[in-house]
């Protein structure tokens, strides 16, 4: 109780701890790389960008067009370390229109050197007919979502990667959220798949309570989660919720002021510290969404939680 009131007790304060990172603005998955440096996914573009701690401009980047071996952008959305391994993974959903984007199904790794990525493996094509063929997530009726747009009432949008202690990762779904209640799914070897071994092997779907929202972001902190949590299309609430990581265990929402801030990705640093990247890609820039804005106009807000 003690740790949870510290953590509540950060997040109250954190509003004033605000960094803008330049050159990007759909900022959707970040890992910290040492105590100095992370890298960060844009949705937007096949590229991870590496930023110094604090200081706005980037001070690398990694191109995985050739890599990813994709046409258009991949709609990069999750990440998660395992030891000095980072995993990737995609939305795997349509596009707005409801068009099938296969661009969107990779699930890839990079490795870690010093303060930069580089790829390593293989990407991975066949996760989503991985996850629509498992007997284990039938009841989840995946098929019928993955046919609609993912921001569709009950369509397919994976956003959340997460390490777990056994070396296996959580998916988080923003959607579909059946009766409410968002999907977890244990993906149990990430190793394998990016090593061409597949095909991917999951373990029971767990449904989580976070008010109606879908996973934005899941990131293990100490021996449990904690999670963004938005809507499962554009418009509704945000929230910051920690959850166990038990799938008995309900999430407790954590009493944030987030403003405008558009909650996207979630991670920690070695020092224990948390920043929260925040998705500003519609956020207007003179009259343009900043996606659209001039490159030397794009920035994304990013929340550190202070212990």
């Amino acid at each position: 109780m003690r740790a949870l009131a510290a953590l509540l007790l950060i997040a109250a304060g954190a509003a004033a701890a605000q960094t803008r990172y330049e050159g990007l603005c759909d900022a959707s998955a970040a890992v910290a790389l040492d105590a100095r440096h992370f890298v960060v996914a844009d949705d937007e573009h096949n590229k991870l960008s590496i930023y110094r701690r604090g200081e706005p401009r980037a001070v690398g980047e990694l191109r995985l067009d050739k890599f990813l071996k994709t046409d258009k952008e991949a709609d990069l959305e999750g990440s998660a370390q395992v030891g000095d391994r980072i995993y990737w993974i995609a939305s795997h959903a349509r596009n707005s229109a409801g068009k099938l984007r296969e661009d969107r199904h990779r699930f890839f790794a990079t490795q870690v050197r010093g303060a930069t990525v580089e790829p390593v493996g293989k990407p991975y094509t066949a996760l989503l007919a991985d996850l629509l063929a498992a007997p284990a997530l039938a009841q989840l009726k995946l098929a019928d979502a993955a046919r609609r747009a993912a921001e569709a009432d009950g369509g397919f949008n994976i956003e959340g990667l997460a390490a777990a202690p056994d070396g296996s990762l959580l998916i988080g779904l923003r959607n579909p959220v059946p009766r409410g209640l968002a999907i977890v799914i244990p993906l149990l070897n990430p190793a394998e798949l990016v090593d061409g071994k597949g095909p991917a092997r999951f373990g029971s779907a767990i449904r989580l309570d976070l008010g109606g929202r879908g996973v934005r972001s899941i990131e293990r902190v100490g021996n449990g989660y904690l999670i963004a949590a938005g809507p499962p299309a554009d418009d509704g609430t945000f929230a910051l919720l920690r959850w166990s990581g038990k799938p008995g265990d309900a999430p407790v929402a954590l009493k944030v002021e987030l403003g405008t801030l558009r909650p996207e990705a979630l991670f920690a640093w070695p020092d224990g510290q948390l920043t929260l990247l925040s998705d500003d890609g519609g956020v207007l820039v003179g009259n343009k969404a900043c996606k659209d804005a001039d490159k030397a106009m794009r920035s994304f807000r990013a929340l550190d939680f202070k212990p």
